[in-house]
């Protein structure tokens, strides 16, 4: 780690051990002349790249938007670390958001996705509504929560340092630290639903996903059993093929929206177009971008999610090299797609992604 200093900088929140692949997403700030990832401060879960310059929100907006990042979880502007002492954290945090210039209107107070992060959730939830009070006597936040203006971020590295940082929300979670806490719901064959249900929320809005999941619309899930996927679906009211040769468990194996195909889902294809294909089968995630790029490339689906089982060395390069096969396979067929790649909170050694049909 480099010694600490209250630099500007671009702050990202990532899970543990990704700390790497992080930085390779904000290399995008770098290539627009915004940021030196050769200097960036790490420690578990948090990126810090040093900014070069006073911050262009538009040219970080551009970045960000030609290249979205899949590992970052958020990412705020702001400077830090900047240490706070035991006695008042308030006062030197209300200054570090006052330089910010710009009325935040909304709070999120942060720490990092690990064992000694959580650590931190306490002294979080006494501290917030006491700086949310000063901050909004020093006029640096708005009276009433709204999305019109930035966000503040106080990312907590440790009780005594935080960074104070700013967002605008096309760039971010809807969930402080990006963490998706959803409820699992019972008599659900496996937890991997939840990763499903967030990849909705993550690559649809909310207008998007009673449109694109309404009732009556049929979908594909490779690679089904134990059920975790089919049941996402069928819960929303989809007509659901589910390919696997393993059995699918609980409910869902009786569920009359449900129809199981014991065959290989890496061979096996519809009889006529369907509106979206899922896929979560374990194998090598070129193999996999190839069988969903086609499914889509051919029309066999309109929509797809899917998830990439990534290798323990190069994730980040081989995340890239997954991007550009599918691209490739989708142009090659005349076809203008839609492809984001992240890496969600209920994922693991993976990362999920959206492929559409354009309109």
């Amino acid at each position: 780690m480099t010694a600490p200093t209250t630099a500007a900088a671009i702050v990202a929140l990532c899970r543990a051990g990704f700390e790497p692949e992080c930085v390779r997403d904000l290399e995008a700030l770098a290539d627009a002349g915004q940021a030196s990832t050769t200097t960036a401060l790490i420690v578990p879960g948090v990126v810090a790249v040093p900014l070069r310059a006073a911050p262009n929100l538009g040219q970080i907006t551009a970045a960000l938007a030609h290249r979205p990042p899949v590992f970052a979880r958020e990412i705020s502007v702001g400077t830090g670390p900047h240490a706070l002492g035991t006695r008042d954290r308030i006062a030197p945090i209300v200054a570090a958001a006052r330089s910010l210039d710009a009325v935040a209107g909304s709070l999120w107070l942060e720490y990092p996705d690990t064992n000694d992060g959580k650590q931190l959730s306490s002294m979080c939830r006494r501290l917030e509504p006491l700086l949310t009070d000063a901050l909004r006597a020093a006029h640096g936040l708005a009276p009433e929560p709204t999305l019109r203006r930035p966000r503040l971020h106080v990312v907590f590295t440790d009780k005594g340092s935080a960074f104070v940082a700013s967002s605008m929300p096309a760039w971010n979670s809807a969930w402080p630290m990006g963490i998706a806490h959803l409820k699992m719901p019972r008599d659900v064959p496996s937890r991997s639903t939840l990763k499903l249900a967030e990849a909705f929320a993550v690559f649809l809005g909310e207008d998007e996903q009673l449109r694109l999941l309404r009732p009556g619309l049929r979908a594909v899930d490779l690679g089904a059993a134990p059920g975790g996927w089919t049941w996402q679906l069928a819960h929303r009211g989809l007509r659901v093929t589910a390919v696997d040769n393993g059995p699918l468990k609980g409910e869902v194996g009786d569920d009359p929206l449900v129809t199981h195909v014991r065959e290989d889902g890496l061979k096996w294809r519809p009889k006529r177009s369907v509106d979206w294909l899922v896929c979560d089968i374990v194998e090598q995630p070129i193999r996999i971008a190839e069988l969903v790029a086609r499914w889509i490339a051919d029309g066999a689906a309109r929509r797809a999610i899917f998830n990439l089982k990534l290798p323990m060395k190069k994730r980040y390069d081989e995340v890239e090299r997954c991007r550009a096969r599918i691209m490739d396979v989708t142009r090659r067929a005349g076809v203008d797609a839609d492809l984001r790649i992240r890496h969600l909170y209920h994922d693991r050694e993976e990362v999920t992604g959206y492929l559409a049909r354009a309109n």
